[in-house]
């Protein structure tokens, strides 16, 4: 699709100089001194986002710090709680048949969702204690419903876009459609981490009655379910996130379906586990965490399908087409968007 041209530009001929009539281009030292101005604040409001993120970080997150290393139990549960979602992130991470992504970008967008992480907090802080302000709170039906899918769910799987946009994004590495996956899984792989060190420091510091192995074995069971759900809906939205990219006159489109997938799967996540489970335990006669397991390795493998034959499919094209031999499979991406400024 060509861009759009105004009526005097499309009627003119060639040798017409429509400049600050109906085209522009920097002439002038003032024009100049504009463009710097405005590829300076785009760095300077990344550089924002991010400082602005790692002082919540600081102020949310310091007492989960301080009780990781005050209590190397606490540490210790953590790594145990993230390891199927670790395990989810290297499938989707050894799947790409394109190039190996970099280590400072994975550690860059894992440590960034991190960051992240904090604006999704605070959100469904505030939010949760409105609901209850008005009367609507969210472990009723329609407070939940409302809560999770329009709030919860939206803001964490955006939180995790965003750690995958403002960095791997825009690097010249990111040079497949399936980075965009390999990129997601890392993201959730952060917020999983950080969510389930938030869950784990709060419920052992609660538990004053029970040991802390007890404490922190049983909340660590529970979390390391909840970890892979982070994973695979990121990995989904970012696979999108990677079509869009190489696909810009529709990238706006693309991007929010890749959202609104991810933030349907979490929401009705989040909606139904705590329910569902309830159900199986009385009708199957099973005790309920038995039922929560299974409900939730039902749940993420069907999801995970949904990714599965995402990457399936592409892993097939690029076999199909003979891609490894056209020099993608070297890094030589046909357009990056520094080739041309995408479409918002």
């Amino acid at each position: 699709m060509s861009p759009r041209r105004d009526p005097v530009e499309r009627a003119a001929d060639r040798a017409s100089d429509l400049y600050e009539i109906a085209t522009w281009e920097p002439r002038t030292e003032f024009d100049g001194f504009a463009v710097s101005v405005y590829e300076g604040l785009r760095p300077a409001a990344r550089f924002g986002v991010i400082v602005l993120a790692g002082i919540l970080a600081l102020v949310l997150f310091g007492l989960v710090a301080i009780g990781a290393i005050t209590t190397p139990l606490v540490g210790g549960f953590v790594v145990l709680s993230i390891v199927p979602a670790l395990l989810f992130a290297v499938y989707v991470y050894r799947s790409d048949v394109t190039t190996q992504e970099p280590l400072r970008l994975v550690v860059g967008t894992f440590l960034l969702a991190i960051l992240f992480s904090t604006f999704a907090s605070v959100v469904n802080t505030v939010m949760s204690a409105g609901f209850s302000f008005v009367g609507l709170p969210t472990s009723t039906l329609l407070g939940g419903f409302v809560y999770f899918f329009f709030i919860v769910a939206p803001g964490e799987e955006f939180v995790k876009w965003l750690a995958i946009r403002m960095y791997p994004y825009r690097r010249p590495e990111f040079d497949a459609v399936i980075d965009g996956a390999v990129y997601g899984a890392i993201a959730g792989l952060g917020f999983a981490t950080i969510e389930n060190a938030v869950y784990i420091t709060g419920s052992i510091n609660q538990a004053s009655t029970v040991p802390i192995v007890d404490a922190g074995s049983a909340i660590a069971t529970v979390r390391a379910f909840a970890g892979p759900g982070h994973v695979i809906y990121s990995a989904i939205a970012g696979f999108y996130l990677g079509l869009a990219k190489f696909n810009r006159d529709y990238f706006g489109p693309i991007v929010v379906k890749g959202l609104l997938l991810a933030a349907l799967f979490h929401a009705t996540y989040n909606m139904t586990v705590s329910r569902v489970p309830q159900v199986l335990s009385t009708a199957l006669d099973i005790s309920p965490i038995a039922a929560f397991f299974g409900y939730v390795v039902v749940y993420d493998t069907v999801i995970g399908l949904f990714l599965y034959r995402k990457i399936r499919n592409y892993r097939r094209a690029y076999d199909e087409v003979g891609a490894h031999r056209n020099g993608v499979a070297a890094g030589e991406s046909e357009l990056t968007e520094f080739d041309q400024p995408p479409r918002y």
